[in-house]
């Protein structure tokens, strides 16, 4: 059973974070995004309460920056992670790789221990 640990930021704004990277594939792909759309700035990376393990991704534009995102950027890509994440997804790396005829995103979270079989969602 996971707990919920979401929207409790408690000394989250007192640790020193490992970061968020990203691949020159999910820059790429973020900066396209932002091309396509003038009023993005970026992309939010977040966590949800989800599935089978317990947690999932969620990507979202970001239009306008929130004082309490952390901000990530590589190859002028921005990637925006709310402090309250940061606990579950701290090290993360992302990349965009093609699967079967489709592109996607994908998550190396040092983390995480156990994924549900569908790879949908994450634990601890």
């Amino acid at each position: 059973m996971s707990k919920n640990i979401l929207n409790k930021t408690d000394g989250l704004y007192d640790k020193t974070w490992y970061g968020i990277t990203m691949t020159d594939a999910a820059a790429k792909h973020i900066k396209n995004l932002v091309k396509d759309d003038i009023s993005m700035l970026g992309l939010r990376l977040s966590v949800k309460n989800y599935g089978c393990a317990g947690f999932g991704y969620v990507l979202e534009k970001v239009t306008e920056y929130n004082n309490t995102d952390l901000c990530y950027e590589h190859e002028g890509a921005k990637l925006f992670v709310p402090l309250y994440a940061m606990q579950l997804i701290d090290g993360t790396k992302i990349d965009y790789v093609k699967k079967g005829l489709n592109y996607e995103f994908k998550f190396n979270n040092p983390k995480a221990t156990h994924a549900c079989g569908c790879g949908e969602s994450f634990g601890f």
